[in-house]
């Protein structure tokens, strides 16, 4: 009788001990200190309760601008096709002049940069006296590289100094697709071996933060996140940039909620975010994402947000959608500011670095 007792104690007491790290192993890690909360542990363990997929291995930059050409090519070739009639007419008058700049401002070209054209245009067919449409095409190509900004630098400043990560600040109204910008992004630096880690500050869209981890999880990289709606975004930044230097990643990037350039308070906040996080480490780029399709509602945006943070390069989106791409000019000649990435398409790889020979042969073609 007491051996039957005792092993009926000793059943139970293992079945306590069993249940006791069942329920330490379902229960996860606490979030650390401070309410925030890392999609992955420093050693890149999977977070628990996330199941483990496949790391995808992202397009390379080089590829995409070969499969991205002809897609942009396709979306463009009114405006290119347009310059192109007009500029092989038998008979290139002052009519013709005019209509090749009302073409070109159609295209949201704008009004310096299209007369600046087309009096280059005609300046060179009166002095070279030709009007044969090949000569009048490699002229055209010439003088849109000219004043897309051919030798502009459009490099991204994606490494901090010293023991600081860059620090890659992503801003831009409703709507304009910055959250996937920044997946996207995140996918062109692992495909170029950048070690990096992203920031949730949009606090204020419920789903922004698991859309980001989402885009993060496919390619291996961590995000920095609140575990409570609501939070205060600058803090979110800041504690994404002190990980990231903890850390020691290449790259921190931030995505931030988007806003409505004529709400003061969203705008003052975007400021306040940029301050706080320059406490831990020194922002090395602005990226302003702008739907090409809004045309110069673009232009108007940009300059807001130029005004409250400083901007460093333009992510144009859209593009395919659009025969609108005099939209790149426009926003340069405004603000001194160059168009750095453009997005092409819905697919995960369909952001690209922007290439002025690429975009204008593409017009062309």
């Amino acid at each position: 009788m007491n051996d039957t007792l005792t092993l009926i104690v000793y059943i139970l007491l293992g079945v306590l001990v069993l249940g006791g790290v069942l329920f330490v192993l379902l229960r996860g890690p606490k979030a650390p200190p401070g309410g925030y909360e890392t999609t992955r542990d420093a050693d890149d363990a999977p977070a628990q309760g996330e199941p483990v997929t496949t790391i995808e291995k992202p397009a390379s930059a080089q590829g995409r601008l070969v499969r991205l050409r002809a897609r942009l090519s396709r979306s463009n070739n009114l405006l290119g096709k347009g310059l192109l009639a007009l500029l092989s007419s038998d008979k290139i008058d002052q009519d013709v002049w005019d209509e090749v700049e009302e073409t070109l401002l159609l295209a949201d070209l704008g009004s310096g940069p299209s007369q600046r054209l087309v009096e280059a245009l005609q300046s060179r067919v009166r002095v070279e006296g030709t009007e044969n449409p090949a000569a009048v095409k490699a002229m055209l190509r010439e003088e849109l590289l000219r004043i897309v900004g051919e030798d502009t630098d459009r490099s991204l400043n994606l490494d901090g100094e010293g023991n600081n990560p860059g620090v890659v600040l992503v801003v831009g109204v409703n709507g304009v697709g910055k959250t996937t910008t920044v997946g996207k992004l995140a996918r062109v630096m692992v495909a170029e071996d950048k070690n990096l880690l992203l920031g949730a500050a949009d606090t204020f869209r419920a789903a922004a933060a698991d859309q980001l981890q989402t885009w993060g999880d496919r390619v291996g990289v961590d995000t920095v996140r609140s575990d409570k709606d609501g939070a205060d975004p600058a803090s979110v930044a800041f504690e994404a940039v002190k990980v990231g230097k903890e850390r020691g990643v290449d790259t921190v990037m931030i995505d931030t909620a988007g806003r409505l350039q004529n709400k003061a308070g969203l705008m003052d906040q975007l400021g306040k975010i940029k301050r706080v996080v320059e406490k831990e480490a020194p922002v090395t780029e602005v990226l302003l994402v702008i739907d090409a399709t809004t045309g110069q509602n673009g232009m108007i945006q940009a300059k807001v947000f130029s005004e409250v943070v400083q901007i460093t390069g333009i992510v144009l989106t859209k593009l395919d959608g659009s025969a609108k791409g005099g939209i790149v000019v426009a926003i340069q000649e405004e603000l001194g500011v160059p168009v750095k990435l453009i997005g092409l398409g819905e697919g995960p790889d369909d952001l690209a670095p922007f290439e002025p020979a690429a975009f204008v042969d593409a017009l062309l073609d």
